[in-house]
Order: C-alpha cells, then sequence, then structure tokens
C-alpha cells in the first residue's frame, strides 16, 4: 500500500506539471501571436490610386521583385502597343545575334517611317542601332536591326509565347500601324510588364540608356545626337529608364522603370493614354506608389 503523504505529493506533483505545460503553452501561443502581429506587411505595399484619375485605358504597376501586380486599371485587355513594341523587336533580336554585331544598312530600312540620320551602305553595330531605335524611338534603326535577324516577327511571337504573354502579338517590330484599323502589334498592360522586367534582366543598359537626354553615336567622322523621347521623367524619384510609343491606333503609350528603394524596381505601364497625358499618367503611378510606402507603418 502506498502512503497516502506519498501519493498526496505524486497527485501535487502532476497537477503541478499539468499547470506548468498549460502555462507554456499559452506562453508560446502569446509570443506567437505577437510575433504574427509585430511582422511587417508586404513591400511595397499594394497601391492605391482612383483609375478615373488616369487618361489611360489601361494601367498596371508591377513589383519586379516579388512578381506581384501593387496596381491595375484594365490590364488585361490586349491594346495596340505602338513602339512598346521595339523592346520586344529588340529582346528577339539580341537573342540571335551579340550586341556588337555589324549591320550593313539597307535602302529597304530606310523606308520606315521617320529619319535618324541613317545611311544606306553605312556599318553600324547592332548595339548602336538598338540603342538609336529604343532612345529616340527611332523606326529606322529598329528596321535595320530587325533586318539582321530573318523572320523576326516569327522570333518575337516565339518570345512572347515563352514568356507567357498570353494577349500579344506581332505583326511588325516598329509597332507602326499597318493601316487605319490595324495596329503593329498588340498586347495587356500586364504583358508589357513582364515584357520590360524580362527586358530590364538581361539587357538594362538599353533601358538605362533612356534615362539620359541625349546619346551620342559616333559613325565613322560623324556623330548622331540622339535625344531620349523619355524626357520629360528624367526627374522623376528614382527613375531608371522607359519606352515611349504612340500612333494614331495606340494613342498615348509609356513603359517606365523606377526604383522604390535601391535595387527594387517596380513597372508602370500606360496604354491607350494621350500623347501628353502618358507622362502625366506614369507620374501619377510612380507617385502613389512612392506615397504607399510613405504611409505603411
Amino acid at each position: 500500500m502506498i502512503p497516502r503523504h506519498t501519493a498526496a505529493t505524486a497527485l501535487l506533483v502532476c497537477i503541478g506539471i499539468i499547470f506548468f505545460c498549460a502555462a507554456a503553452i499559452a506562453l508560446f501561443t502569446f509570443f506567437v501571436a505577437q510575433q504574427a502581429s509585430n511582422e511587417p506587411g508586404q513591400y511595397p505595399p499594394q497601391v492605391t490610386l482612383s483609375p478615373e484619375k488616369l487618361t489611360a485605358r489601361a494601367a498596371i504597376i508591377y513589383d519586379v521583385i516579388e512578381k506581384r501586380t501593387l496596381f491595375s486599371k484594365n490590364a488585361s485587355e490586349p491594346l495596340p502597343l505602338a513602339s512598346l513594341t521595339k523592346l520586344m523587336a529588340a529582346e528577339a533580336v539580341l537573342a540571335m545575334h551579340p550586341a556588337d554585331t555589324l549591320v550593313v544598312i539597307t535602302s529597304e530600312a530606310l523606308r520606315s517611317e521617320g529619319d535618324s540620320g541613317l545611311r544606306a551602305g553605312e556599318v553600324w553595330s547592332l548595339r548602336d542601332l538598338l540603342m538609336l531605335g529604343l532612345v529616340a524611338s527611332s523606326n529606322d534603326a529598329m528596321a535595320a536591326a530587325a533586318g539582321s535577324a530573318g523572320n523576326v516577327v516569327e522570333a518575337m511571337n516565339a518570345v512572347a509565347a515563352h514568356l507567357g504573354l498570353t494577349e500579344t502579338y506581332f505583326l511588325n517590330p516598329t509597332g507602326l500601324d499597318l493601316d487605319p484599323e490595324t495596329s503593329g502589334a498588340y498586347g495587356s498592360a500586364h504583358d508589357v510588364a513582364i515584357l520590360a522586367a524580362d527586358f530590364l534582366k538581361n539587357h538594362g543598359e538599353f533601358f538605362e540608356a533612356t534615362a539620359k537626354e541625349t546619346i551620342s553615336i559616333h559613325i565613322g567622322e560623324r556623330t548622331i545626337e540622339a535625344t531620349s523621347t523619355a524626357a520629360p521623367l528624367l526627374s522623376t524619384p528614382g527613375f531608371i529608364g522607359a519606352k515611349t510609343g504612340y500612333t494614331e491606333l495606340a494613342g498615348g503609350n509609356l513603359v517606365a522603370v523606377f526604383d522604390i528603394s535601391v535595387g527594387h524596381p517596380l513597372i508602370a505601364v500606360v496604354l491607350g493614354s494621350t500623347h501628353e497625358e502618358r507622362f502625366e499618367d506614369i507620374k501619377a503611378l510612380i507617385f502613389a506608389a512612392h506615397e504607399a510606402v510613405l504611409q505603411q507603418p
């Protein structure tokens, strides 16, 4: 028979263990809850901006690092791309040839709308042609670059399929309208953001060149000065680079890359704005993104 005092002691020990375990569990639960409540929200946060404040028909802010959308307005609607098409043309050409490839300028390339100072028979590097095509949005420079790559339109659509751009397809490498009812390319704001993110990762030097007011290209003994079509954005906080686009069918298009913090780029896209308001729309998106970060607890 177990003595009464021994049984009582054992009972008290068991009760103590039970209370200790219960207290430990409660303390652990409290600690976990506190940790959860102290964890910061997603960075950068979602952007609050009334879609009606944008002239653009479609828009998006896309986080390159986190691969998520922070703001959207009709972002999946396919619309004419105009010269935003040149990003894909450059991507496709550079997938086939290194940037130091030499290209002979043909008369056919010079038939494209625009006169950027190219001369038939000249020899340019592919890098210089793409710089002129993207910084100054030169149609003849991009046509010359694309002419070095065989069936570039087929290659452009293949890259689009590879990137999962389901609302995007291309009919020419410049984005110029084919006729009053047919654009040279169509795509959604979301697809343009994905394309821009990929181009930034693979060929960032070309985006960065657009953040300069002018660039100088030396061809033999002459120099071509190219002015950036993104000039109205050069003083925008965190600005990295941009590509503009405009045709009668597309209206004003623009894709811009900017840092929300050091090494954390976001991409803003507007489609179907006007020639002037596309810049105001992009600035509104960029400032709304910065404001959202400032207001984050």
